[in-house]
């Protein structure tokens, strides 16, 4: 079992274990088995049970607590890599559909939040600004090729941002969609409405074997269980290049911290909007529906759960100094801190579909990137419509054949 996370991730702390689901002790069939009782795995196997698939899910740990305890959650159609890198990388029409559906996904995950209630689920704007003045061109092609292609979002020069926003910076982005959530509540409470329509979820049970034909996926836990199912979805996040040969994505550290409830008239502005920037790795800020400031980033190059668990303290440190330089009448203390795993793709995007080590009946879900609940989203319909053998306009852009994979 990898070690995700470190210090006290705010959600588990908040939420504690909100349902209780058993451990699998007999054998089973069905049509997917999804493996990873995340925000990943939820939204993918609520999407299949929805539409008529047999699903069973499994997770080696209690539900949701692994990176989705520990996950910032912040919902936003902007992917790390701009639009006119993924351009210049691809082509127009890639970069295009990638910031499309991405916009598209954040209205699905409110449908959702809102048919379930209680997620703290809240639309808000995504302030991007240049951290320095050489990255104001950057910044500037970028809002253009958003602007000409529809998207919403407005310029904001030094000016503007000083006298609307209070901030020091060159230049910004103001987009008009973004959103936050509980990522922690939001994955329960799937998973527990899946339970109660009858799809079965265990936690506490780990897959020691996988074993692919061209007709089925066999599975055997640690217990000695088997289970047979016309399809598997590898949806265990950071865990699930454990079980591929290759490496597809290089895992880091990442940094955060939540501070006590703030007082609106000192929360402003950041009650509504979320706040990074452009450099890379960038500081970031949002607010929880009780009046947090949640801010995340100071993130290492290399994941090392010792030496993770170590920085901490430090780095939440840092990261409050970085917001008393950008806000010196805010008091943003950490109230909670915590660090977690999280990958990143060569390109920014994430990898969902089959890897020609298991074949077509295995399916990986690897949301990897700052905007995973997002691409969790969009993964949910585009591994349906390829266990329904439909086509779906995702297939190649998010597949493993794009870097060279599989």
């Amino acid at each position: 079992m990898v070690d995700l996370k470190s210090g006290y991730p705010y959600w588990a702390v908040k939420n504690g274990l909100l349902y209780a689901f058993p451990q699998l002790d007999t054998n089973l069939s069905c049509d997917v088995v999804v493996i990873g009782a995340g925000i990943t795995g939820a939204l993918i196997a609520d999407e299949l049970a929805t539409h008529g698939h047999d699903v069973v899910v499994l997770d080696q740990r209690d539900i949701c607590w692994g990176s989705t305890s520990a996950s910032t959650a912040l919902l936003q159609y902007e992917i790390d890599a701009h639009a006119t890198e993924i351009a210049k990388r691809y082509d127009q029409a890639a970069a295009l559909l990638a910031y499309q559906s991405s916009l598209h996904a954040i209205e699905q995950v409110g449908a959702l939040a809102h048919q379930l209630g209680d997620v703290d689920f809240a639309n808000c704007e995504s302030l991007y600004y240049a951290s320095h003045r050489v990255d104001h061109q950057d910044l500037a092609d970028e809002f253009a090729w958003r602007k000409q292609h529809g998207f919403p979002v407005r310029w904001l020069s030094r000016a503007a941002l000083k006298n609307e926003y209070q901030l020091t910076a060159p230049a910004a982005i103001l987009s008009t969609i973004a959103a936050r959530v509980d990522p922690y509540r939001l994955a329960s409470k799937l998973l527990y409405r899946m339970q109660q329509r009858g799809a079965l979820v265990f936690d506490r049970t780990a897959v020691t074997s996988i074993k692919a034909t061209g007709h089925s996926v066999q599975l055997k836990t640690d217990k000695g269980m088997l289970i047979k199912a016309k399809h598997l979805v590898m949806a265990s996040g950071y865990e699930a290049q454990c079980w591929l040969s290759q490496k597809v994505a290089q895992n880091r550290s990442s940094f955060a911290y939540i501070t006590d409830p703030v007082a609106p008239s000192e929360l402003g502005w950041l009650a509504t909007t979320m706040l990074w920037e452009s450099s890379r790795p960038y500081i970031y800020m949002r607010s929880t529906g009780d009046g947090r400031l949640l801010v995340g980033g100071e993130d290492e190059g290399r994941d090392i759960p010792a030496r993770r668990d170590c920085l901490v303290d430090r780095k939440a440190a840092t990261l409050q100094r970085k917001v008393a330089r950008l806000f010196p009448k805010l008091q943003a203390k950490p109230a909670f801190a915590w660090a977690g795993t999280f990958a990143e793709t060569k390109d920014g995007l994430p990898l969902f579909g089959q890897h020609s080590q298991y074949g077509p009946r295995v399916l990986f879900a690897l949301a990897y990137g700052g905007n995973g609940i997002t691409y969790s989203m969009l993964g949910a319909g585009l591994l349906r419509a390829q266990i329904e053998r439909r086509p779906h306009p995702l297939t190649e852009l998010f597949s493993f054949a794009r870097l060279g994979y599989g």
